[in-house]
């Protein structure tokens, strides 16, 4: 006899087949084979072509004509390039690959992506727990008259992420009212970043990330945490990504969205 698939589950395994596809684009986190720091002498990055160095505020790179192109232009001699602190990168190509030029913390670097990196190559799925209706509960959202900055720490030593907060949201699991802060903006929707009693064990340790809809006049909102996912730091070491503010760190264990997909693996 044929199991039922409900709709709960068929939009769950719809959501886990974007995330799945997410993980595999060529020159997505997957792809990714370094991250190194740039000082303020010339100097030279294994595997990429270029002399490269940094100021306080820009990144410069010294090389031949057709080895790097930007914008889609063929660099040549040296060229300055200005990252926005903790925005996406500036793209650099060589070849096939993508040379990510990044600002975090007032520091540069190069994230190197290669589609023919092995942990893209060997990537099969993401690991998540099975769905399950009980990890669904509505929550009341409650807005911050203004909008603050919360600051946390980030899986790279020394770096610092500042997350704009709206407000804080409201719910109860295993008959305890449980309330976290909510962050968002007009680019990232609101959305949650949280440990609890997995995390480190079978969910990745530093955070990890829920979006969350709008919430309606009331205030109230879903919160379905089978749709909890993993940062980018999850799946590489070459990843800047927060760590779970201090209010955001729950106790109770959440077996529920994304699991860690390097468990025991790590470098």
């Amino acid at each position: 006899m044929t199991a039922t698939v409900t709709e709960f589950e068929q939009q769950w395994a719809t959501w886990r087949s974007e995330r799945d596809a997410w993980a595999r684009q060529p020159l997505g986190w997957l792809s990714l084979t370094g991250l190194h720091w740039l000082g303020k002498t010339d100097e030279t990055v294994e595997g990429l072509p270029g002399h490269w160095h940094a100021d306080t505020e820009n990144v410069y790179v010294t090389v031949e004509s057709g080895a790097l192109t930007f914008d889609g232009k063929a660099l040549s001699g040296t060229t300055a390039l200005t990252p926005a602190e903790g925005a996406p990168g500036l793209e650099v190509r060589t070849g096939d690959r993508l040379i990510e030029v990044i600002r975090r913390s007032g520091q540069f670097a190069l994230r190197v992506h290669d589609p023919a990196a092995p942990g893209l190559a060997a990537f099969t799925a993401i690991p998540a727990f099975a769905p399950d209706p009980r990890w669904t509960v509505t929550g009341r959202f409650t807005p911050f008259e203004v909008a603050r900055v919360v600051t946390t720490g980030a899986v790279v030593p020394g770096l610092e992420h500042h997350h704009v907060a709206t407000g804080t949201v409201a719910f109860e699991l295993d008959g305890l009212e449980r309330r976290l802060v909510v962050f968002g903006n007009q680019t990232s929707g609101p959305h949650l970043l949280f440990t609890d009693g997995t995390s480190g064990v079978t969910t990745y340790g530093g955070a990890r990330r829920l979006d969350l809809p709008e919430p309606a006049a009331d205030g109230t909102v879903l919160i379905d945490f089978n749709r909890t996912a993993n940062l980018p730091c999850a799946f590489t070491d070459y990843a800047t990504c927060p760590v779970a503010p201090a209010e955001n760190r729950l106790t109770v264990e959440i077996t529920a969205g994304e699991q860690d997909p390097r468990r025991g693996q790590r470098a």
